[in-house]
């Protein structure tokens, strides 16, 4: 098999189009929205898609490459660490003795982009005319390596189609100079140093080009810059190989120079077809542990594959010391900064599908413990209060002011008063644990961060004069309320918070009394503490109303300007824009899920019908001012049933990224509701639910369903699940390990390998 043909098969994309996402325009307004839709990741490199061949300087996307953890703080006065760009290896120029050939935009497609979802790739291609003289047709493929995290590839096949004249190929780094500072540049090895944090980046590249099947030494103008002339002929062949390692070490004694050489070593021995194929084989792997399946709604289904994609592409199981920014690594909003998106609507995916990644991103909280405990201490509370938004040190990244939607220098006060993010990561913690029975993560890491956590709710929840415990002063994930007392999200998951910290004590004595004794001597935890954790417990406020079973969102909440937001329906900007801020802070309108985000993680809490009343009475009054909402809300309608207003906000959550009715996603992928897409289907769809002896499955499934099929991990077992609307059957495969219980609709049924499950499921009610 010739080198020309195993290229030009690499470039063809999956024949099955529900695995491929393709856009043929290139529209100036939508340039960056398409850079990230397309982006590729594997949790430690993410390259955004922005066009690589003679890209002009007035070119809108920006054609950045980040490495994760690699954090620096570029302005020392207010001193916010961000995620650093890292030079970007894939420009690629090609010219005439008289300039660079321009891109063709004829009526048909022009530069378009086929995103490979199946085998992690992203296509392109394109055609470079000189009038009608000269015109060459390329073709790209583009990858980072699923495999082995450190590589990525470039493969360019170029066809002269006519033309007879000398021809220049420039393959060059863009941002070598920027953010970072050289320490070592040779001609195909660098490497730099954050100005601040004290991080490091190496970058090795190896290149090729043979014109038809000849291998051409290139000439070295700079280090990373290369370039190649030649006679060009029609029908004339050249392609273009170029593998990059990179590394990003956070010691003094670490040399990423020393790294990303061995690495290029050895995939050059390997060569480009090892490494593609290494790689296809990896994505082929994740996808049988987390595809998902719908048979009847082709938009939904794609809509998920993009969603697992993107999880996928965001995880690094191989880094503890790392976690997912909101945005993950396709784009600079919020600076890479993580918050509670992580634990609440990533975790989930991963604890489920991918528990060494789960396991990986927990670690990173128990890592940052030092920074949580710092600013618990310097607020005058004990324990761990985790950051608002975090970095890599664990310390608050919150920047203090920010200029709001009507243009005002505002205060920012999530950093001091969202502390619900402390609950937050418990709650993961906890969740991992219940799904994977890792012991030796909840000895070794889990435990510390449970009982922290929860000493920091045991001091942060004040005694007062009616017998209760109250915490004042926060802000709930309903984010247009501030300093306001008693958030029932806050109180409610600070009680789960210090009650599983309670059961993880005992556990340790009983289990492990051992390992009890030195921990609860390195954290000066005795029994009188631990008892006075449960009378915090037993006695916190949590808004609740008897009468009703309608928690109050916070105190005071019921007093508020009732506003009805059908009469805004069809507004394109959010609601505070809409009613001004300080409308927006009197009024009860919710930017996102609060008591309905309590519904979601601890149903349990709402006894027999008062789940349905808290549904019914908030979600009218939000209005989701934030992509993190419509996900959360569709989770409950399914568990309740409303299968039609469930789907409704399936289709809202998948629009926020892959919709181009917005200009919304040129920061980066809104990671956190690709997790919710997850979410949605597995734990309100399909109705999953974790028990201490097994999962139970409560099938709901739009009519538009014919069924839903997908994978799960649960304590090392693997399980295959299947629910057949149209036929009203529900099968479950135990594909490996120890028998275990599944409940359907509360009812037990015994699973092993042998014998798999097959029950009846009923119709789902459509209405909402």
């Amino acid at each position: 098999m010739t080198d020309s043909k195993t290229l030009k098969q690499a470039l063809e994309p999956t024949a099955d189009a529900a695995w491929v996402l393709h856009d043929d325009g290139c529209d100036p307004l939508r340039e960056n929205d398409r850079a990230t839709r397309f982006a590729i990741s594997n949790g430690f490199l993410g390259v955004r898609a922005s066009q690589v061949i003679n890209r002009s300087p007035q070119s809108v996307a920006s054609p950045n490459t980040y490495v994760a953890g690699l954090f620096d703080t570029p302005d020392a006065d207010r001193a916010v660490p961000e995620l650093v760009c890292v030079p970007n290896g894939l420009q690629v120029r090609i010219g005439l003795p008289e300039g660079q050939l321009v891109q063709h935009f004829g009526p048909g497609p022009s530069h378009p982009l086929t995103l490979d979802m199946r085998r992690g790739l992203l296509l392109s291609e394109c055609r470079l005319v000189d009038g009608s003289d000269v015109s060459v047709r390329l073709r790209l493929l583009s990858l980072v390596s699923q495999d082995h995290r450190s590589l990525g590839l470039q493969l360019l096949d170029l066809e002269v189609e006519r033309g007879e004249t000398e021809m220049t190929l420039e393959a060059a780094f863009e941002g070598v100079d920027r953010d970072l500072v050289a320490e070592r540049l040779e001609n195909e090895l660098g490497v730099w140093r954050t100005r601040h944090s004290g991080k490091r980046l190496g970058l090795a590249v190896g290149l090729s080009l043979r014109i038809d099947g000849q291998e051409a030494a290139p000439v070295v103008l700079a280090p990373f810059k290369w370039s190649w002339t030649w006679r060009s002929r029609p029908g004339q062949i050249v392609y273009l190989e170029r593998i990059l390692a990179v590394a990003r070490s956070d010691a003094p004694d670490q040399d990423p120079g020393a790294e990303v050489r061995d690495d290029l070593k050895a995939v050059s021995q390997s060569g480009w077809r090892s490494l593609l194929a290494r790689h296809e084989a990896a994505w082929a792997n994740r996808w049988s542990f987390s595809g998902v399946e719908v048979e009847g709604d082709a938009a939904a289904q794609k809509a998920l594959r993009f969603a697992i994609y993107h999880l996928t592409g965001a995880a690094n199981p191989d880094d503890p010391r790392v976690s997912i920014g909101a945005r993950a690594l396709t784009g600079a909003d919020y600076r890479g900064h993580v918050f509670w998106d992580t634990e609440i609507f990533l975790l989930p995916f991963y604890i489920m599908t991918w528990p060494e990644a789960a396991r990986s991103l927990l670690m990173y909280r128990f890592h940052t413990l030092g920074g949580a405990r710092a600013k618990a201490a310097d607020r005058g509370w004990r324990g761990a209060f985790y950051a608002w938004e975090s970095a890599d040190s664990g310390i608050e990244t919150t920047p203090e002011q920010a200029v709001g939607p009507d243009r005002q220098i505002t205060d920012i006060l999530t950093g001091t008063q969202e502390q619900h993010i402390s609950a937050d990561v418990a709650y993961a913690v906890w969740q991992y644990w219940q799904a994977t029975g890792d012991d030796d993560f909840l000895v070794e890491a889990g435990a510390e961060i449970l009982l922290e956590t929860a000493r920091f709710w045991a001091s942060r929840a004040q005694p007062e004069a009616d017998g209760l415990r109250h915490i004042r002063g926060v802000i709930g994930p309903d984010e247009y309320h501030e300093t306001i007392d008693d958030n029932a999200f806050t109180n409610v998951m600070a009680r789960w918070n210090i009650r599983r910290a309670l059961d993880v004590a005992a556990l340790l004595g009983e289990r492990w009394p051992e390992r009890w004794a030195d921990l609860s001597i390195r954290l000066d935890l005795h029994d009188a503490e631990l008892k006075s954790w449960s009378d915090v417990a037993e006695t916190m406020a949590t808004g609740r109303v008897p009468a009703t079973g309608l928690f109050e969102q916070f105190a005071g909440y019921f007093d508020l300007e009732d506003v009805d937001l059908s009469a805004y329906a069809g507004r394109t900007v959010p609601m505070d824009v809409v009613l001004g801020r300080e409308r927006t802070q009197r009024s009860q309108v919710i930017k996102q899920a609060d008591v309905v985000a309590l519904l979601a993680l601890l149903p349990d809490e709402f006894a027999g019908e008062t789940g349905t009343a808290n549904f019914r009475y908030y979600e009218p009054r939000c209005g989701h001012g934030s992509s993190l909402s419509t996900a959360m809300h569709g989770l409950v309608a399914a568990r309740l049933g409303a299968t039609g207003m469930a789907l409704d906000y399936f289709r809202r959550t998948a629009a926020i990224d892959l919709a181009d009715t917005k200009v919304a996603i040129g920061g980066g992928i809104h990671i956190a509701a690709q997790g919710g897409l997850w979410m949605m289907t597995i734990f309100g769809f399909a109705g999953l639910a974790l028990r201490s002896d097994g999962i139970t499955l409560t099938p709901h499934l739009p009519a538009s369903w014919n069924s839903l099929s997908f994978s799960l991990q649960w304590r090392g077992r693997r399980l295959a699940v299947r629910i057949d609307q149209a036929n009203l059957k529900l099968d479950v495969r135990l594909d490996s390990g120890l028998p275990m219980t599944v409940a359907v609709y509360g009812e037990p049924h015994g699973l092993r390998v042998d014998q798999g499950l097959v029950t009846d499921i009923r119709r789902s009610d459509q209405g909402d």
